[in-house]
């Protein structure tokens, strides 16, 4: 197939040409075509129940009412999980705040996380599109790649904690008889299954998997309780009130918003199929409360089991990190604990799901020679990448979860800003472009140059780094904020800041300039 022939067929392969009111089968078959000889079999893989789309916009006729709670349920489920507890635990073991200030800090930073997150979610319903296409129209094209390649590391760093985690708590069921190689292997083999067949396999999955999710969190929190609770055991080490807090508070905060907003650059994804005129507060407020209730419970039960001083969950910990800690919690009830930590190991496939799907979508967003290659197939090429990464790095799940989260707050900040912006200044009803063509969205000639989003996201990266407090570097505004031995994390902040003052400006010179 030459490269003409390859992109007609990609353009077709939106469901453009297909008649209204067709259906999904009759979309199958013009998806299938791009194949040459391979489609009779590509037809029939997608007629049975393969998702054939990528990442063409979803047609207002292809929308489906009934998705709406989806949102609520969705993101409930990917969060409802065993990789929530170890973001509170983090709080005292490497930034020694007790548990009163671990919680404030989870609450106040989480609801500005989960609130940026929202907004980008409204999109999806708006647009028909996925949110890194939706990326071109602010940052161009060639923004939007880069922001996909920003959003594939994203999901695949996601993945490799959950495939960790996850496998360092099946190990700990049978150390005797299961590696941890064994174990991460076994949860990323679970987690690319459904990914594979796609978008309503992996809806139908998170419709329901978070309730009995949720009862083994509470069985967690009772079982905790038994062992002994101290709140106050960390106060003795907490630094003093003053800047040196500040700075503790402003680092770990943004690993809570990290935690938030690494869901930002996929949330218009699971949204799409919504019908345009579907309410945007609906959507903001159920993937608010998805995402907010779930982190925040889940993630003050990390930070309370911390707490807990008895020598044998303290060694617990110290050995077998946050997997260790929580089969020793369950310990008391034996067999059924075993039971239950099985459950929670394999709880991560929920979270684990999104990841893989997304990076298969975000490969594809790089552009049309990778968007002409089924979704499936970059879905199991992302299978493979993080399943190495977890095998390798599956001694330092603690270190890699903390400077994971620290980075990708950076990154998302000033990515929703600019979205954002782009939406409510310049998209609004009476705005300068008055709203989205949303027939540009594959066409670089019509969509914007992109110099604005890519310079004031340059921008953004220049306020992450000024403000940044990683072990590795600490900015000159970043030391300012904490003990000067370690700073504190202003990095997100002056990210959005940063991005959030230019880009108004340079859009509208890019507007008035080139007309787009």
């Amino acid at each position: 197939m030459s490269a003409e022939d390859s992109e007609k067929a990609y353009s077709s392969s939106a469901g453009d040409d297909v008649p209204e009111y067709a259906g999904e089968r009759a979309v199958n078959k013009k998806a299938a075509e791009r194949f040459g000889v391979f489609a009779p079999v590509m037809e029939k893989l997608f007629d049975y129940g393969v998702e054939a789309r990528g990442v063409e916009r979803v047609l207002e006729n292809e929308r489906d009412p009934k998705l709406l709670w989806n949102n609520l349920f969705m993101w409930w489920s990917v969060n409802c999980v065993l990789t929530t507890v170890p973001i509170g635990a983090l709080a005292q073991a490497f930034f020694t705040l007790s548990f009163g200030n671990a919680c404030a800090t989870i609450l106040c930073f989480g609801a500005l996380g989960a609130a940026f997150t929202s907004g980008i979610a409204t999109l999806g319903p708006k647009t028909g599109l996925r949110t890194m296409i939706i990326a071109r129209f602010s940052s161009g094209y060639i923004g939007g790649i880069i922001y996909s390649i920003f959003n594939i590391l994203t999901q695949l760093g996601f993945a490799t904690t959950c495939v960790i985690l996850g496998g360092q708590t099946l190990a700990a069921v049978r150390p005797d008889t299961l590696s941890l190689e064994g174990g991460v292997a076994i949860v990323a083999v679970l987690s690319v299954i459904p990914c594979f067949v796609g978008y309503e396999l992996l809806h139908r999955y998170e419709r329901y998997v978070w309730a009995p999710i949720l009862l083994v969190m509470l069985f967690l929190w009772g079982l905790g309780g038994k062992a002994g609770y101290h709140v106050t055991a960390q106060k003795a080490f907490e630094d003093p009130a003053g800047r040196f807090l500040a700075g503790d508070v402003l680092s770990f905060g943004g690993i809570v918003f990290g935690s938030f907003t690494g869901w930002a650059p996929v949330a218009a994804d699971y949204n799409c199929k919504l019908p345009v005129n579907t309410s945007a507060w609906a959507v903001f407020f159920m993937t608010f409360f998805g995402l907010y209730l779930p982190v925040c419970f889940i993630s003050i039960l990390g930070a309370a089991l911390m707490t807990i001083t008895n020598p044998v969950y303290v060694a617990a910990y110290e050995d077998g990190s946050m997997g260790g800690l929580i089969a020793q919690v369950l310990t008391p009830w034996g067999g059924f604990g075993k039971f239950l930590l099985v459950v929670l190991a394999l709880s991560v496939i929920a979270n684990n799901m999104v990841n893989t799907y997304s990076t298969g979508i975000s490969i594809q967003a790089l552009g049309r020679p990778f968007a002409v290659v089924p979704r499936m197939f970059w879905t199991l090429v992302g299978f493979i990448a993080y399943t190495i990464a977890g095998i390798v790095g599956r001694e330092h799940f603690s270190d890699i979860l903390s400077n994971f989260l620290s980075i990708l707050s950076y990154w998302t900040a000033f990515f929703m800003v600019i979205t954002l912006e782009e939406h409510f200044i310049f998209r609004r009803k009476g705005g300068p472009l008055g709203g989205y063509n949303l027939d540009d969205w594959d066409t670089p000639s019509k969509l914007p140059l992109g110099i604005a989003g890519i310079l004031a996201g340059a921008i953004g990266v220049a306020g992450a780094v000024v403000g940044m407090a990683e072990v590795w570097y600490i900015g000159p505004i970043g030391i300012l904020a904490g003990n000067p031995e370690f700073g504190g994390d202003l990095g997100f902040e002056l990210a959005a800041i940063f991005a959030g003052v230019s880009y108004p400006f340079l859009r509208w010179l890019e507007i008035r300039l080139v007309g787009r």
